[in-house]
Formats: C-alpha cells, sequence, structure tokens
C-alpha cells in the first residue's frame, strides 16, 4: 500500500467518522424539535416562528464564520432542517 493510498484510508475513516456523528447528532436535534412540535401543538402556537427562524440564521452564519464554513451552505442547511421541522411541527397540531 502506498503512502498516499494510506492516508487517504485515514482521511476517509476520519470522515465515516464524522458523518456518523452528524446523524446522531441530527436524530437528537429533530427529538428536541419533535418535543417543541407536540408543545407548541399543545398550546395552539404556530408551527414556524420566523423571528427565533432568523435569529438562528445569523447565529449560524456568525458561527460558520467563525469555523471557516461557508455562510451561505450554512443557512442552506438550517433552511432545509427547518423545512422538516416545520413539517414535523404541522402534523402535530393537525393530530392534536
Amino acid at each position: 500500500m502506498t503512502d498516499a493510498t494510506a492516508h487517504l484510508q485515514r482521511l476517509r475513516a476520519s470522515i465515516d467518522n464524522i458523518d456518523a456523528a452528524l446523524i446522531f447528532l441530527l436524530a437528537e436535534r429533530f427529538r428536541c424539535t419533535q418535543q417543541v412540535g407536540v408543545l407548541k401543538a399543545e398550546h395552539r402556537m404556530p408551527a414556524s416562528d420566523p423571528g427565533r427562524e432568523e435569529q438562528q440564521i445569523a447565529r449560524l452564519r456568525r458561527l460558520s464564520l467563525e469555523a471557516d464554513l461557508d455562510p451561505e451552505f450554512a443557512e442552506k442547511w438550517f433552511n432545509f432542517v427547518v423545512a422538516e421541522v416545520i413539517r414535523h411541527h404541522t402534523a402535530a397540531a393537525a393530530a392534536d
């Protein structure tokens, strides 16, 4: 095995570990947001909170700059996740 191949395998192993951690973190995030959805449904609160979403986008953009991550990507990721969260909240409200 060449040095480059060994290095590639180590990098890919790190990527695989990071991907696994991201999946578990996303699952935990959705467990929390599902609880928020139930709480909102119980109290007849709207599924979305545009003010909170704006604050989070600004926060995540700042964090992404600190982490040397493209803020546009961070915002796209957040919007994708929030769309799914709102779908869950809407479903929880409909089930109530």
